[in-house]
């Protein structure tokens, strides 16, 4: 199930919250992003169970997407320990992606 975010608030307040936590920029008529989300979802579920996704829609919080630097969509930001520790965007490959995430998953929550 997806985790919508609200106000740039909500996205400050996870972002610093969570151990590790991968926010999904897009928007909900982007077809690769689209894609794309279920492959990143299912490579959370299987491999990194105790990260969050949420998704952003760069249509809806223009502004909160200019924040952060996401001027094309689909982008992937995870951030581990409230810092944004990986930046991925438009062609996005899920098992390049895992191997960026696995080793300080591994540090964090095992």
């Amino acid at each position: 199930m997806m985790n919508y975010i609200q106000s740039q608030e909500e996205f400050d307040k996870i972002a610093k919250e969570e151990l590790g936590v991968l926010f999904y920029f897009s928007t909900v008529s982007c077809n690769v992003g689209e894609a794309l989300e279920g492959k990143v979802e299912n490579l959370l579920q299987e491999h990194f169970s105790k990260m969050p996704m949420y998704f952003v829609d760069t249509n809806a919080l223009p502004e909160l997407a200019a924040a952060h630097s996401v001027f094309v969509v689909p982008t992937v930001l995870v951030y581990f320990d409230g810092k944004e520790t990986i930046r991925k965007s438009r062609n996005i490959g899920v098992g390049e992606l895992g191997a960026s995430i696995e080793r300080l998953y591994n540090i964090l929550f095992e």
